[in-house]
């Protein structure tokens, strides 16, 4: 019998009996995607039911103790820190980045950096064994207790997974899974979604910790249906240019920690190296100071960091002047140059802005608007602000300035780098200060100005 085809939503997994331009779902244009269906609904779900029908109990949420799981250290500093203190046994982590970003490096030197207490199984459908023990030798990884399978068919993978009873299990890529229960071809929407939820119910009853392995789009997200980040525990995405040298590792959900919670590595000849003082990498240390140039403390998860934030205001040739932000977004800039104009009497409406977040670092809290304005000030008066100073707030429309979470933390990192004065919102002073930092409070934009 000919397997009977419907189309599926690539965003949201939605599935269709014919094509269409536009998902009746979720509303998304050019999303659907031929695909088979499965071929009998009861033997999709054969042997995972859990119990018969009528076995579930309701249980009081008093009834229920809380149960605190040991962690599992990675032996990579920064990726605990991202996963919010370490891998918690049944947890299921999914990573995306570009190619070559390094996905496949950090995960082979986490499972390599494990105790030996601590098995670990690597399953490759991208890689053959051969290319991954290349691949350890040339990072001078000790990796003599890694355990190895090149297979793409979940079954295999699962029955495998049994056999070795790994505590950390990594799959690279979850594109690449296929599951015989479906008739369509690894990568598809119904592929990624089974395989995915398969691995998750796998990892609850095993409580082995998983990591997935996930291809990007074009836009920068994870590539296949949406509810693949639902399903997981942890969502990292894995940022940096794959030439540069440095790479950020961002928690955006977790479940068992803080949200843009922040690793950063350095890439180099033996792989990737914790960057222990990212403080330190972010800042252009300038002979001397320059014009448009100023030190910003901003927040990722739990960790203050210090990031240069740098604008150049240039006379237009044009009757449209540009606005492009780096690191930042481009409606909150032209929001902010109004402010600028209408309670600080500086117009650059004639003026080509530039702004940039050294680093590549990107910003999107909004604590970083103050910097910003004195940035775009500094460069337009052509006069350059102190080396020693730091500033964060946020900028309201009437002028105002607001405080932001994590004022203290700010200020102690920020005397922890030199920097000895700070122009902070009122609300964000702490009681007694900050020890060798003179802190200026400012309530108005007006106060800034005059400040400096």
């Amino acid at each position: 019998m000919a397997a009977r085809s419907v189309f599926a939503c690539t965003a949201c997994g939605a599935q269709a009996p014919k094509w269409s331009g536009q998902c009746p779902d979720c509303g998304a244009w050019n999303t659907l995607a031929e695909t088979s269906a499965p071929a009998a609904r009861g033997a999709r779900f054969a042997g995972y039911a859990g119990g018969v029908a009528g076995d579930a109990r309701v249980q009081s949420l008093a009834e229920v103790a809380p149960e605190r799981r040991q962690r599992i250290a990675t032996g990579i500093g920064e990726l605990d820190r991202a996963l919010g203190g370490g891998l918690v046994a049944g947890s299921v982590v999914l990573i995306g980045g570009d190619p070559g970003v390094g996905k496949s490096t950090l995960l082979l030197q986490a499972l390599a950096a494990l105790p030996d207490d601590t098995p670990g199984l690597y399953v490759s459908g991208e890689e053959s064994p051969q290319q991954i023990s290349l691949r350890a030798h040339r990072l001078g990884l000790d990796a003599g207790h890694l355990r190895l399978l090149a297979e793409t068919r979940l079954e295999e993978l699962l029955a495998a997974a049994e056999r070795e009873r790994p505590r950390v299990l990594v799959v690279d890529s979850i594109q690449t899974v296929y599951t015989e229960l479906l008739q369509s071809a690894p990568g598809a929407v119904a592929q990624v979604r089974e395989s995915a939820a398969q691995l998750v119910r796998y990892a609850k009853r095993s409580g082995t910790a998983v990591f997935l392995i996930g291809h990007v789009t074009r836009e920068g997200t994870i590539a296949g249906p949406r509810v693949l980040e639902h399903m997981v525990d942890t969502v990292l995405y894995f940022e940096g240019d794959p030439g540069g040298r440095f790479r950020v590792v961002r928690a955006v959900k977790n479940r068992f920690g803080a949200v843009n919670e922040l690793g950063v590595f350095a890439m180099g000849d033996t792989g990737l190296r914790e960057i222990g003082n990212p403080s330190a990498i972010f800042l252009s240390r300038h002979e001397e100071p320059v014009p448009g140039s100023v030190v910003m403390v901003t927040r990722e998860g739990t960790r203050p960091l210090l990031v240069e934030v740098q604008a150049l205001v240039d006379a237009g040739h044009s009757g449209n002047p540009r606005r492009v932000p780096l690191g930042m977004d481009q409606n909150r800039l032209a929001m902010l140059l109004a402010v600028l104009h209408r309670h600080g009497g500086v117009a650059v409406y004639d003026q080509d802005v530039y702004v940039n977040v050294v680093g590549g670092v990107r910003v999107g809290e909004t604590a970083a608007d103050l910097a910003v304005l004195l940035a775009v000030l500094s460069s337009f008066r052509g006069r350059a602000l102190p080396a020693d100073l730091a500033v964060f707030g946020e900028v309201g429309l009437a002028g105002e300035i607001r405080p932001v979470p994590g004022g203290p933390e700010r200020l102690r990192e920020a005397a922890k780098h030199g920097v000895r004065r700070a122009i902070v919102p009122h609300g964000n002073v702490p009681k007694g200060g900050v020890e060798g930092i003179r802190i200026q409070a400012v309530r108005r934009l007006a106060e800034v100005l005059e400040a400096l």
